[in-house]
């Protein structure tokens, strides 16, 4: 017997879930453009490799999380679980390294097998922008700076706080992590079994881990501003004062760090305390080694994601649609006239619906539910004399409204309508 229930981890996106969806991503859309951004898509699945060097095989996404398989051609494909080394792949892959700076705004499903929580699923929907070729820190305040647009326009601003902290150049990182090992290891016995499986492979990780013992120990490691050397901590600086400079409020957290092998310089999560523990709902940071990893030239990189799901629980109601017309032709021999009325509404932008069975009574019953502004009656005696009844459906007035050729007396009654509500 077929289940009728979705995957566990994945659900489907009724129609008011996706107005909610639909107003994040394209307020997203709307304001990277503002910022130079052109949109790109990549497949939702790669070869594995894209995925499993760029961010690290000891992470937890490529050890556990990641949808892999054989395809019937016996290439190893992994569903995409995040955005940037596909894009960055494309990048390769389309000769654009020589276009720089290049500046990238996707959106679109990522895919992770992992225990589904409050707004965490194993498909789930993301905005992304990238910055590649650009070394200097303005590109990190831009990107902030836009992410903070993001969720201010979509009325979150308030509920989010900036977090911010340095991970510095490839120097200051391995001079850190030598500390952290060695500070770790000394307090091997009294980490959690997963802190000291990542000891070896990712040390950085154990710094947010969740585990209120290895949080202990982690309160006394040493911090990473100890070991920037000088050129990590001048970039630093000009990342926080261009924060300044704009009136973007921030707070430093030096045990921030992002869970993928790839990041350098600039870290930064948007959190928030209105998602309970899981609190982070735009995040990102610098990975000037990516693409270079990945086969290409020396290259910068920067970016950020944020995770549809999450917005949705966090915004209001998005902005309401234009409400609908609904034409309802009264007998067979109006069909035809109420179609041609529809379509030609619809050239206006109009939102317009036929309705297609059912009495009267029925029919009207049937625009009050989907909230129609106005019903447009069509009966035999209007066809004759070729008029329309519009009713207005808030008020229940009637006018009649003789069809000259352009619709034109129609349309200013529509016009008004709308415009009263």
């Amino acid at each position: 017997m077929i289940s009728l229930q979705p995957v566990r981890g994945t659900q489907d996106l009724l129609p008011e879930t996706m107005r909610r969806h639909r107003h994040i991503t394209e307020t997203a859309r709307r304001l990277a453009a503002l910022y130079g951004f052109c949109e790109i898509a990549t497949p939702v699945f790669e070869f594995t490799e894209v995925f499993a060097r760029p961010i690290g095989e000891h992470t937890d996404i490529v050890s556990k999380e990641m949808y892999t398989f054989l395809d019937r051609g016996g290439e190893e494909i992994t569903l995409r679980p995040e955005a940037t080394a596909g894009i960055v792949r494309a990048v390769l892959s389309n000769g654009l390294t020589q276009s720089a700076p290049l500046k990238f705004f996707y959106t679109g499903p990522m895919f992770r097998y992992e225990r589904p929580q409050k707004g965490r699923f194993r498909q789930f929907h993301q905005i992304d922008v990238e910055i590649l070729g650009v070394p200097q820190p303005q590109a990190d305040i831009e990107l902030i700076a836009l992410g903070w647009r993001v969720l201010n326009r979509l009325g979150i601003g308030q509920q989010v706080v900036v977090e911010l902290n340095t991970l510095g150049d490839r120097e200051s990182r391995s001079a850190y992590r030598d500390a952290l090992v060695s500070y770790l290891s000394a307090r091997q016995a009294h980490l959690s079994e997963e802190s000291r499986g990542r000891l070896a492979r990712n040390p950085l990780r154990i710094l947010d881990s969740k585990d209120e013992g290895d949080r202990r120990i982690v309160a006394e490691a040493p911090e990473f501003s100890a070991f920037l050397n000088p050129a990590s901590s001048a970039f630093f600086a000009r990342v926080q004062a261009g924060l300044d400079q704009l009136g973007i409020a921030y707070r430093l957290n030096p045990r921030l760090v992002r869970g993928l092998d790839y990041y350098s310089h600039t870290v930064f999560e948007f959190v928030t305390t209105a998602l309970g523990a899981q609190g982070t709902v735009l995040a990102g940071g610098r990975y000037d080694g990516l693409v270079e990893l990945m086969g290409g030239p020396r290259m910068a990189g920067v970016g950020w994601a944020a995770g549809v799901e999450r917005l949705a629980m966090l915004i209001g109601d998005p902005p309401t649609e234009p409400r609908p017309f609904v034409v309802i032709p009264i007998g067979e021999e109006a069909e035809a006239m109420a179609l041609t009325i529809a379509e030609t509404l619809r050239s206006d932008d109009y939102r317009v619906e036929l309705s297609y069975s059912g009495n009267l009574s029925r029919r009207l019953r049937y625009a009050n539910r989907i909230a129609a502004r106005g019903a447009l009656l069509i009966g035999e005696d209007e066809r004759a004399r070729n008029v329309v009844k519009v009713r207005d459906l808030d008020s229940g007035e009637e006018c009649e409204v003789l069809l000259d050729p352009l619709l034109s007396n129609l349309r200013e009654r529509l016009k008004a309508l709308s415009e009263a509500g």
